[in-house]
């Protein structure tokens, strides 16, 4: 049945069943609209995404980048969040295209193209569950991140269309809806819609499928401009992944080799973190963080060398009525009862053979002093760039660990001229406070060279501790480039206190010619000399871990 409107449009009635059949795509539509469409493309649980609120709450580096990315881009917010997450995360999974909004069409292929790359599992490994590493990881991606976002500019545009058409098909379903339910209140008991309503539900499904039409031709113009980018974004996301996970394990190395292992960092707070690593990044001694490192690994590696309390280094066998020395074909004589007599006879007369060992000096108690010159000469660089200060503070900072593996006392002591003294005491008992082993490494005086100050101060230092604990046999190391007299008063009350503390003294004479015969300074002050002209060789000291 049809009847004419006013102004002589035909109008046609229908069904309730029918016009609902014809509209059911639209009503699904409608009804998953809400929610349906995701405009971050990195999936994460609440927990993640509150590491992610609270660590741009405290990184003023990740709200300045975010500031800038939006004076050019469009949605960079949820970009940010998704390239943290995506480093964060256990396992990151990624949404599918058709899931996102299209108007993060350009997001998702970014994030896309930095988790697909080879290098991101080396970053993610360095990464994973680490909200302060995650954070780094995103500003050493800003360049790339930035080349990307330029490389998809010309998808921006269609890609915002399709979001525009796609929220347009939603609205267009949503009012086919609200037509046909409008629709069915107006409808007859048997049914029959009246035909001005039933129009209304036809020109809405027009509409609908109008708007569905121009939704797919914009998203395939935003997936051809997307396409068009794809290479692009795929080299600089391997690039992107591959100088976050550099920086990442630079900054990572830097904290070991200042002794910040990685269950102290991840209580560390933020911003503590990031003003350590920045201290550390700009410090005197950055340059030189591996050479600390492996300063530490190899005091570390002759620690696990040693034993204590034993004779020293095999070199052969020899004869004696030591039992603990006692070869295994000389045991065996004990098995046999006929051979009984024998071993007692030869065990009496001193004539077992015996295990014969190079023995090394038994190591001290008390504190451990490094006496480290801190002069205008220390400057030098030697092979490989290396500065003598920098291989004497890393001895030194090693000597540190040495000292606390041990139990015993540090004391740091930087010396140039007789006026100039620095002295950083680290007892045993309280844990290093890293502040002040930063300022011991850090800390350069200047000037000219004097040894009297310095070791007078490391003697009483020992003597103090010897009325204080009774604790003898402490162990100073001087580490120096340059020679120095002292008077012969002097050294007669020095010898003195050695004779009654019983401390031993080491000395480093580093980038200098070694000395053609005795009679230095260096020779009379120390019982143990070694000279270091290579400054990258960290092995040059190491029988000071085996001694001390």
């Amino acid at each position: 049945m049809s009847v004419r409107d006013r102004d002589g449009s035909r109008e046609t009635a229908g069904t309730l069943d029918a016009l609902a059949t014809r509209s059911g795509k639209w009503l699904a539509l409608s009804a998953a609209s809400p929610g349906r469409w995701h405009t971050t493309a990195v999936v994460a649980d609440p927990f993640d995404r509150i590491a992610w609120r609270d660590t741009y709450a405290r990184s003023a580096g990740l709200r300045e980048l975010a500031q800038e990315l939006d004076e050019r881009h469009d949605h960079t917010g949820d970009l940010l969040a998704d390239v943290f997450l995506a480093a964060y995360t256990t396992g990151p999974r990624l949404r599918e295209r058709t899931e996102m909004d299209p108007s993060r069409l350009v997001n998702h292929q970014v994030v896309t193209a930095l988790v697909e790359s080879a290098e991101f599992a080396a970053l993610h490994r360095e990464t994973a569950g680490d909200p302060y590493a995650a954070a780094l990881a995103v500003l050493a991606q800003a360049g790339a991140v930035r080349r990307m976002l330029e490389r998809c500019r010309e998808a921006r545009e269609p890609a915002q269309r399709a979001g525009t058409a796609r929220r347009d098909t939603e609205g267009a379903a949503a009012a086919v809806g609200e037509t046909l339910r409008q629709a069915a209140d107006g409808a007859d008991e048997d049914g029959t819609v009246p035909a001005r309503a039933a129009d209304a539900v036809r020109r809405a499904i027009e509409a609908a499928e109008a708007a569905e039409g121009a939704a797919r031709q914009a998203a395939q113009g935003a997936a051809q401009a997307l396409a068009a980018a794809a290479p692009g974004v795929r080299a600089d996301a391997r690039a992107a992944a591959a100088q976050a996970a550099e920086t990442v394990r630079e900054e990572a190395a830097l904290m070991r080799a200042w002794g910040v292992g990685p269950g102290e960092l991840e209580r560390m707070p933020f911003d503590q973190r990031a003003r350590l690593a920045e201290r550390l990044q700009s410090g005197r001694l950055a340059r030189w963080a591996e050479l600390i490192g492996r300063f530490r690994q190899m005091a570390d590696g002759e620690r696990a060398r040693k034993v204590e309390n034993a004779t020293g280094e095999l070199v052969g066998v020899t004869l004696g009525d030591d039992l603990s020395r006692v070869i295994p074909s000389e045991l065996a004589h004990l098995g046999t009862p006929g051979l009984r007599a024998v071993f007692a006879a030869r065990y009496a007369a001193g004539e077992l053979m015996l295990y014969d060992s190079q023995g090394e000096q038994t190591t001290g108690q008390g504190a451990v002093i490094a006496c480290v010159d801190t002069s205008h000469s220390m400057y030098a660089e030697g092979p490989g760039g290396v500065t003598r200060e920098a291989w004497a503070k890393a001895c030194a900072l090693a000597l540190l660990d040495q000292a606390r593996h041990a139990g015993r006392d540090f004391v740091g002591i930087l010396f140039s001229a007789a006026d100039k003294l620095r002295v950083f005491r680290f007892p045993a008992g309280a844990a290093a406070d890293l502040a002040q082993v930063i300022d011991f490494a850090e800390t350069f005086l200047g000037g000219g060279t004097d040894f009297q100050r310095p070791l007078s101060a490391a003697g009483e230092l020992l003597e103090e501790e010897f009325d204080d604990a009774a604790r003898g046999r402490g162990d100073i190391v001087l580490i120096t480039d340059e020679e120095c007299d002292v008077t012969q008063e002097w050294m007669r009350g020095w010898n003195e206190a050695k004779r009654r503390l019983g401390f031993r003294v080491f000395g480093v004479a580093i980038g200098v010619p070694r000395a053609d015969g005795t009679g230095s300074a260096l020779d009379a002050l120390c019982d143990n000399l070694r000279y270091v002209e290579d400054l990258t060789d960290v092995h040059a000291a190491a029988d000071l871990f085996r001694l001390i």
